[in-house]
Order: C-alpha cells, then sequence, then structure tokens
C-alpha cells in the first residue's frame, strides 16, 4: 500500500515537472481571432473531416505568418504542446468538446515537423531555383479574391511543389503540399497571410462579413421594393418586345430565344463568356451553309464562320437536344470559359434557343483553330509524316493542358473524351485540347454505351466503360492511347501485320514486353530524335495506357517524365485483353488447377463479324461475344466436352441491372462482363473448369445488352 502511494507520487511530480519544461508557443493565434471576428468563418459543424481540415488549414495560415515574422516555418519542438493547447482554446470558442488531437488523429510532434527536414527560409529558398520562385511570384503576387487569378497562383505553386518538394509527409499538419502555400503566403503575395483573399485561396478559408440584423432588414426591404418595380418593369418590355417581335415576324422566319435579352449578354461579372442570339449564328455561318463545316461527329457539326466584329471562330452545333437541361448546360459553359491555358481551346460564348423548324438549339462559339486536328495530320487523305520535334510539341501541350484541367482549374475538369480529333493545332503546330467538360453534353442514344459515360471507342479507360468509375486517371488512359497513335502513326483500333483485329495499346505492349520498344515508332519519321527520348516516350504511352488504373501516372507526373530525366516507373503486367487470341486465354486457363475455359478442339482466335467480336471455332462455327442469349445457349448445348454450365448447370440467362448474368439453380449469378481475373480464379476453384463460382459475381450495371424479341446490341461499342 505504501509502494502504491509512493508511486502515485512520484508520477504526479515527474507530470508536474514535464508541465513546467514545456516552452510558451510563439505561435500568434490571434490572427485567425482577428479574421473570424470580422467574418463567419469557422469550421463546419456538419462533417468531422470538413472540421479537421478547416482547422488543420487555418493552423497553416498561423505558421505562414510566424513564417513572415520569424523567417521561420516550424515553432520549437518544446513548445509543440503548449501551441496545440493554445489552438484548441481557440477551437473551443467555435466547437465546444471537440479535442483536436484525438478527433483528428494529429500527433503533438507534427507541429515542429517539417518537409524534407525544411524549417526555415532559407532552406526552402535553397531547394526551390529562383526561377520557379519568380514563376510563382508572377501569378501569386496580386489580389486572390477572384477565381481567376487564384487559380493560376494554386496552379503555379502545385507545379513548383511536384517539382521540388516530393518528399514524403504522411499524416505531417506542415506536410510538403502545405510548404510552397504556406511560403507564398508569407513572402510571395503583397497583401501577406491575413489578407481574407489569400487566406481564401491558398488556405480555403473563407470569411463573409456579418450584417447587423437591423441592416439586413433595411436591405430586405429595399430589395422587395425594387424588386417589385423592377418585375413591373420587366413584364411591361416583355410585353412590348414580344408584341413589337408579333407584328414583324413572317410565318417561316420567326425563333424564339429561350431566354430575352440582348444577344452580348454576360452570364455574370466573373467570366467574359457571351451569350449570343441564334439570328446572330446563324448570319455568321451563313445559314449553316455545308461550306462552313468543318466537323462532323455524333454530337453534331462544327461550323466556322465571322463574327460582326471580324474575328473568325467555331460554332459547335448539338443535335437532338432539349430546353430541360439549359440553366445546367449554361452553368457548366462558364465554368470552362474561366478555364484558360495555351494548350486549352478558349470558349468565347453559347447559345441556347428554339425554333419552330429546327428544333431546340445548344450552340457553344470557340476560337478557330485552323490547322485542324491531330487525327488529320495522322490519319488524312494526303497528310505528310510529321517530324519528331513537332510530334514532341504536340505530346508535351497535351499533357500540359491535361495537367492544367485535373489540377490547375478550380473545381478540376475530367475531360472524359480525349481523343487525336479533340485536339486541335495552330499555325506552329502548338496543340489545343478541345470539348473539354462537354462530354456530358453529348445527345442522348448518340452511344451504344450506358448514359452515363461518355466517350470514344479505343480511348476510353475500361474502368469507366465497363463500372462508369470516371477519375482523373480514365483520362490519362486516353491520353496514352492518343500519344500511342502520334509516336506509331496506327489508330486507336488497328489491324495487325497478320490481318487480325487489335488495340494499338496491346500491339505496343506486346512489342515493349519482347524489348522491342522502338518498333512502335512510325517509320520514315522525319528528323526522328535520340533512340533514349523516343524510347522514353513510348514506355510512358504504353504506362498512361495501362488496363489498371493503380498503374497509371497522374497527368502532372507525366508532364515531369516528359519534360525531365525523371525516371519512368516499371511497367506491371498486363491482364488478358478481352479481344485478346483465344490460344493466350487458353494458355492462361491451363495454368489453372482444374480445366481449360474451352473444348480441347477449342476456339482459335477472335474475329469482328457485322462489327461484332466473335470467337471463331476450327469447325467454322463462330461464337460472339456479344450474341443474342439464344445463341449462347444453343452454342453451349452444342459445345462437344466443355460446356457454359455444370450438369446441374445453369437454368437460363438473365438480366440483372442491365446486365446479362447467368443464374445458377442456388441463386448465385455469373456476370458476362466479369474481369479476365475474375473468370481464370473461378476456373481455377471449379472442378470441372466452369465459369461459376457459389458466391457468384456481381453485376454491372454500367453497361446494358438490350434484347427485345430476340435481338442483341453490343453496349460496348461505343460511337
Amino acid at each position: 500500500m505504501f509502494n502504491l502511494l509512493l508511486l502515485t507520487i512520484t508520477l504526479s511530480l515527474v507530470q508536474t515537472q514535464a508541465q513546467n519544461n514545456t516552452a510558451p508557443c510563439p505561435l500568434d493565434f490571434n490572427v485567425l481571432r482577428n479574421l473570424t471576428s470580422a467574418g463567419s468563418g469557422r469550421p463546419p459543424n456538419s462533417d468531422i473531416n470538413k472540421q479537421c481540415q478547416y482547422i488543420l488549414q487555418g493552423l497553416r495560415l498561423v505558421q505562414s505568418h510566424y513564417l513572415q515574422l520569424n523567417n521561420s516555418f516550424l515553432p520549437p519542438l518544446d513548445s509543440a504542446e503548449s501551441c496545440w493547447r493554445t489552438y484548441q482554446v481557440f477551437i473551443d470558442e467555435f466547437l465546444p468538446n471537440f479535442d483536436i488531437r484525438s478527433s483528428c488523429g494529429f500527433n503533438t510532434s507534427w507541429i515542429s515537423q517539417g518537409c524534407m527536414d525544411i524549417s526555415t527560409r532559407s532552406q526552402f529558398e535553397a531547394i526551390v531555383p529562383v526561377s520557379a520562385l519568380n514563376a510563382a511570384a508572377s501569378n501569386c503576387n496580386q489580389s486572390l479574391e477572384n477565381n481567376s487569378p487564384c487559380a493560376a497562383c494554386t496552379a503555379s505553386l502545385s507545379t513548383l511543389q511536384a517539382s521540388y518538394l516530393t518528399g514524403t509527409s504522411i499524416g505531417n499538419v506542415s506536410d510538403c503540399q502545405a510548404y510552397p502555400s504556406i511560403y507564398a503566403a508569407a513572402f510571395t503575395n503583397r497583401y501577406g497571410p491575413t489578407d481574407k483573399g489569400t487566406a481564401k485561396c491558398l488556405f480555403l478559408i473563407d470569411f463573409f462579413p456579418k450584417k447587423s440584423s437591423k441592416k439586413r432588414s433595411k436591405v430586405m426591404i429595399l430589395g422587395v421594393l425594387l424588386g417589385g418595380g423592377v418585375g413591373l418593369l420587366v413584364l411591361i418590355g416583355l410585353w412590348w418586345i414580344f408584341h413589337k417581335r408579333k407584328k414583324r415576324a413572317d410565318k417561316f422566319g420567326r425563333v424564339l430565344e429561350t431566354e430575352l435579352g440582348s444577344g452580348l449578354e454576360s452570364i455574370s461579372q466573373s467570366t467574359s463568356v457571351v451569350k449570343y442570339t441564334f439570328d446572330e449564328i446563324r448570319k455568321a455561318t451563313r445559314n449553316f451553309s455545308r461550306d462552313n463545316i468543318i466537323g462532323r461527329g455524333g454530337y453534331g457539326n462544327v461550323y466556322k464562320g465571322e463574327l460582326p466584329d471580324g474575328s473568325l471562330v467555331a460554332f459547335k452545333r448539338f443535335k437532338n437536344c432539349s430546353a430541360a437541361g439549359d440553366s445546367s448546360f449554361a452553368h457548366e459553359v462558364e465554368v470552362i470559359a474561366s478555364v484558360r491555358h495555351v494548350n486549352l481551346v478558349a470558349l468565347r460564348g453559347y447559345c441556347t434557343a428554339t425554333s419552330p423548324f429546327e428544333g431546340h438549339q445548344r450552340i457553344i462559339v470557340c476560337d478557330l483553330i485552323k490547322n485542324g486536328t491531330l487525327h488529320d495530320h495522322l490519319f488524312g487523305s494526303g497528310a505528310g509524316k510529321l517530324s519528331w520535334p513537332i510530334r514532341q510539341k504536340i505530346a508535351l501541350g497535351t499533357a500540359r493542358g491535361l495537367a492544367y484541367l485535373h489540377y490547375g482549374a478550380q473545381p478540376s475538369i475530367i475531360h472524359r473524351d480525349i481523343k487525336a480529333s479533340n485536339i486541335l493545332l495552330d499555325e506552329s503546330f502548338e496543340p489545343k485540347v478541345a470539348d473539354f467538360g462537354l462530354a456530358k453534353f453529348t445527345p442522348e442514344g448518340m452511344t451504344h454505351l450506358s448514359t452515363r459515360v461518355a466517350g470514344t471507342m479505343g480511348y476510353v479507360a475500361p474502368e469507366y466503360a465497363l463500372y462508369g468509375q470516371l477519375t482523373e486517371r480514365s483520362d490519362v488512359f486516353s491520353f496514352g492511347v492518343v500519344l500511342l497513335e502520334l509516336l506509331s502513326g496506327k489508330k486507336a483500333l488497328m489491324v495487325d501485320n497478320e490481318g487480325q483485329p487489335s488495340i494499338v495499346t496491346d500491339w505496343a505492349w506486346s512489342l515493349v514486353r519482347e524489348g522491342r520498344t522502338l518498333d512502335v515508332i512510325e517509320d520514315g519519321m522525319p528528323e526522328s530524335g535520340s533512340q533514349e527520348i523516343l524510347e522514353k516516350y513510348v514506355l510512358v504511352a504504353v504506362l498512361c495506357s495501362h488496363p489498371q488504373l493503380y498503374a497509371r501516372p497522374t497527368m502532372d507526373q507525366v508532364v515531369k517524365m516528359l519534360e525531365t530525366d525523371l525516371s519512368i516507373p516499371s511497367i506491371p503486367e498486363r491482364p488478358i485483353s478481352l479481344v485478346a487470341e483465344m490460344d493466350d486465354i487458353e494458355r492462361t486457363a491451363s495454368r489453372s488447377a482444374s480445366g481449360q475455359l474451352s473444348s480441347p478442339a477449342g476456339y482459335q482466335h477472335f474475329t469482328f463479324e457485322n462489327d461484332r467480336p466473335s470467337i471463331r471455332k476450327e469447325e467454322g462455327s463462330s461464337f460472339s461475344l456479344v450474341a443474342e442469349m439464344d445463341d449462347i445457349e444453343r452454342t453451349a448445348s452444342r459445345s462437344a466436352s466443355g460446356q457454359l454450365s455444370s450438369p446441374t448447370g445453369y437454368q437460363h440467362f438473365t438480366f440483372e441491372n442491365d446486365s446479362p448474368s447467368i443464374r445458377n439453380e442456388e441463386g448465385s449469378s455469373f456476370s458476362l462482363l466479369a474481369e479476365m481475373d475474375d473468370i481464370e480464379r473461378t476456373a481455377s476453384r471449379s472442378a470441372s473448369g466452369q465459369l461459376s463460382s457459389p458466391a457468384g459475381y456481381q453485376q454491372n450495371d454500367r453497361l446494358s445488352i438490350r434484347k427485345e424479341e430476340g435481338s442483341s446490341s453490343d453496349s460496348r461499342a461505343i460511337e
């Protein structure tokens, strides 16, 4: 008993001594308090993750102020405990009983641990070159309250971080990603970290000025009166306009505008996007003359035209539209128009209108790029072969444009439909990525894929086509396909040397795997580059177009690999292609414990019949991968030794969530759209080489095969 009492007293003395040895916190949290007292900025009250992120960004703002005064990113380690306690007192004013460290998982020492052992301003400036700091200053040394300068600043800081601050910082509150913002707010931006615009842009902390309830009431009353007066004037104006137009309208030429107003109406003060009238566009294109058509696609036609000010522009006219989504369309146009980059096509404006004879119209107006598309120069009739310097310029520019969409634009934009025909070239062959953000507005029914998926056959990433899983790395896959087209001169969907249909990604991978990387490069390319550079570009293209999402790099990593000597990661082995030869599939299945995926007589290879992939047997009959269900059942019943079901067997084909599946007696199902790895694992577990497991495959609701009165359609055939 005496020993226990002595131990308790000793521990209390040690704890008291430790607390007494804690240094005071040098961070000034009053900086954050002053900002919040001038506004309503505070941690959100709903999501704990948002609360922790808000708290973390507030701490980084305080660290930036500390850096500005002391040239040090971090407080001393012996002050870490007192800094957390001081910050906790401040947070308690907004979130009572919210313990920062336990709720957010912040370790005490993290507040004094920096990125790559950088703790001072001089150490940071020793790692980052002066040229990079000057580039950041050119974008960040201004007011950052508006979206456009903020986007330019954060994009330059993101590039700086990706180039020079690549250290790991798991969980660190002063991590490498935050260092550029902390430094820029302290020394690059003239207004400093305590400016509201800087806090909002670099630390994502937004403050709105408070207004007294009395003042708010006056404003509301004044607003109601003004609104009523304006509304009355608008009604009178609308009646007058309608009455005047009704008198002038003839039987065939009248167009009812979706929204009345000037043809040069600005959507918002933050962007320069313009709303044109349908009459203005019709006049500019000479009533949509065939001679003015410069492009065609599943979405509609592209026309060249001349505006009243003499500028030449392109008009993209969507077809099969309805007025239902006009508000969403206008909002997307506004967002896209705010994105500006040398390698992105600039959007000028749009038009929505309804015509009695031409239906509802949606048109976007872009800068006219006169040198055509990359597809024209690679595959157009009479097109000469591009030299290596031009191809390299196109590859780098396209990568930079996509990287800006992913990491420079706010909000970030996933293109969805990257292909050679969406990369325009100016007179100096500088690439301009077009149609970013607009793939979702292609008309219903223009692809055989589910309407939730937009893209072009051969360019769409597997996870997006099969499951609708859309990420930035879906764009990376499409870029890899375009890069292979650019390097090889072959189309995404090609015919190999043996006359068999193939995919350029599979063809290129087979050469790389055999050590014949340079065989991917197009023969006779003028001004060919060094073998080392050419090989690097091929490996980057193959890595980007890897069918497995995790294996692909991000677009900013792609830019670094193409621009610098950054080493290229090893390329993981690829799964069996859905259009692979049957011999490859049989060899894979033969390695399993139980059996093959085909009879001994076996299917020999895939062929395309009526544009549908099928497997041809030695006897000459074929089994289509997208055949009608009746055909599959009949084919299975005729198989000599390897049926599609066990003797107790699947009873019938069903469609679950628009996905074809085979249901067995126990109720489990096997999806016809399963990945090859799943098929191999299933074959290895089955006692007789069957295509199902007891647990069954989950269905895929992203692809659908429609069966109506015995007909079928290939839901993977994308325009």
